[in-house]
């Protein structure tokens, strides 16, 4: 029992510094959230659909808290959902067919692009 508590105390630790970083930085939670939540003995595939179940939550409050600010851009808005729907979708079957070392390839592809373009950003 003692083990079940431990493991329940991580995952609500990493759900805090997955949400702290989704809406810090606007996005990129679930960047966070895999690699955590495969900590928590969850296998590749499960941690990347969990994952994607936790943003959904932790976006929709962080939109109250930006939208009460006025912090968006309607004009922006409906042709981005659109697109993350479509992405989403496409992302959701390819998950359930490619092989994990796959998947895990192209998250750390990913991963590594959005650092790359951050470091040369700025």
């Amino acid at each position: 029992m003692q083990a079940k508590k431990i493991k329940t105390v991580w995952q609500t630790v990493c759900g805090v510094v997955v949400g702290a970083a989704n809406s810090l930085f606007g996005g990129g939670g679930g960047m966070i959230a895999v690699p955590l939540l495969t900590k928590t003995g969850l296998d590749e595939k499960r941690a990347h659909a969990t994952a994607i179940l936790v943003i959904l939550p932790i976006s929709l409050t962080s939109f109250f808290f930006y939208a009460f600010r006025g912090l968006y851009d309607v004009n922006v808005l409906i042709p981005t959902a659109i697109g993350v729907t479509a992405g989403g979708f496409l992302g959701a079957k390819l998950l359930g067919k490619l092989p994990t070392k796959t998947v895990n390839l192209l998250f750390a592809a990913l991963q590594a692009a959005a650092g790359l373009f951050l470091l040369l950003k700025g």
